[in-house]
């Protein structure tokens, strides 16, 4: 067996995760064997996860004798993992899966190792790609399993065949999981029948199916990387292109909803995502707790904003309306709209659009606020949302956007005032 991986990790402190099986047993006899040498300071993690009721009592004992004929510091955690599942909805296999990562993310965060390794060997990432591909599934499903902060694998170019022979040379015994061998599980089946079958047919098929997703690992994470240069955050959602390339939307897409909070997605939602790009400006979807909408050249993904739908006094001072804080000072800031504060008539309020609002603007002509917020291509949500100042339906000033030109400076100008808007942290 191959071992050259453990200079990578010399002189860090590393766990490794055993649940006594032949595989993981292997992995820390190996880190074991070779920790002095290569300076590694070792620990042992188990999660026992109470699915095989006594089975699993079993073989947590073995770890804990295993670890301690050694000497190797154990770090047990045990949870309740069929409880879990049927508490949270999901699959004995996710809720196990999440409770291992919980016990990972513990030793990592605990600063008790720099690393994790399991025991992933080039059996289980061929049979993942096999599994995956029969369900259906991406570039990045084929790639299957991924190291990832701090959880390595350093198997995965092992075959089972020489980690039983590892094991044999040495005498060192493991348990079995008698689960293994039904094939009733998917996966058990695809181990026991499927690359078996493909071995006959292609002389090193495991392996190469593992090569496959290495390769594929690498190609979706430069793929990834060129989409994720696509991806624009600005203080009114994520942007991205909509001339972006298939296989960059898609995942810069997938992005923009992770970045905006957004929950579990479809293949279906992303489809509807992408037909966005063949419609006019302002059509939308929504789904999960955000809005994804077209917007000129863009797909914007946001979180939808509560409308501002009172009225405040337009006077000196600091207002919250709705998603903005609105500003009326005579100190001048940068950026800011300036104006005759005397111009306005009495009675002007702070509002937000509505029906049948007139607007002049600065050096122009009356026209309904509506047009002059598409000619100056703010979005309809956001000019629905933007403070305003006005009295009936004339608005005398749209904060971030004009002034009109009823209340503009001139050298006459005696109250100069400054109208600011900033969106509110969430």
């Amino acid at each position: 067996m191959n071992i050259d991986f453990l200079q990578k990790y010399r002189g860090k402190r590393g766990a490794v995760a055993v649940s006594g099986g032949a595989d993981s047993v292997c992995l820390l006899q190996v880190f074991y064997e070779n920790a002095e040498a290569n300076g590694i300071s070792l620990l042992a993690i188990t999660c026992e996860h109470g699915i095989r009721k006594e089975a699993s009592l079993r073989d947590l004992a073995f770890v804990k004798a295993f670890c301690a004929e050694r000497n190797i510091p154990l770090y047990v955690f045990s949870e309740n993992v069929p409880e879990r599942a049927e508490r949270e909805g999901v699959g004995l296999e996710e809720a196990g899966r999440d409770f291992r990562y919980e016990c990972f993310a513990k030793i990592l965060d605990g600063g008790y190792a720099d690393f994790v390794a399991t025991a992933h060997h080039r059996g289980d990432l061929a049979e993942t790609v096999l599994f995956r591909l029969a369900r259906g599934t991406s570039l990045a499903g084929i790639s299957a399993i991924k190291e990832r902060g701090g959880i390595i694998r350093p198997f995965l170019n092992v075959s089972k065949a020489e980690i039983l022979q590892y094991l044999s040379e040495r005498n060192i015994s493991y348990v079995t999981d008698e689960t293994n061998a039904d094939e009733t599980y998917s996966r058990n089946a695809i181990r026991q029948k499927v690359v078996p079958a493909l071995e006959e047919v292609v002389r090193g098929a495991e392996a190469h199916i593992a090569d496959f997703a290495r390769r594929a690992g690498e190609d979706d994470s430069f793929l990834q990387t060129l989409a994720e240069r696509a991806v624009k955050k600005t203080s009114d959602g994520i942007r991205i292109p909509t001339d972006l390339e298939r296989p960059l939307f898609l995942r810069a897409a997938v992005s923009a909803i992770r970045g905006s909070g957004g929950g579990d997605y479809t293949e279906k939602i992303l489809c509807e995502i992408e037909k966005l790009k063949d419609l006019q400006s302002g059509k939308k979807v929504t789904f999960a707790g955000i809005e994804v909408a077209r917007e000129r050249d863009e797909i914007v993904f946001y979180r939808p904003e509560e409308k501002f739908s009172g009225e405040l006094p337009f006077a000196e001072g600091t207002f919250k309306a709705g998603a903005y804080s609105v500003t009326v000072t005579k100190e001048e800031r940068q950026g800011a709209l300036y104006c005759d504060f005397e111009k306005f008539p009495a009675g002007c309020v702070i509002r937000t659009r509505r029906e049948g609002d007139l607007f002049t603007p600065f050096g122009g002509k009356e026209k309904p606020l509506k047009k002059f917020l598409t000619d100056r291509k703010i979005p309809a949500r956001i000019g629905a949302r933007l403070p305003l100042v006005a009295k009936g339906n004339t608005v005398y000033a749209v904060f971030g956007a004009e002034i009109s030109d009823g209340v503009k400076i001139t050298e006459q100008t005696a109250r100069r005032m400054y109208l600011i808007a900033e969106r509110n942290e969430e």
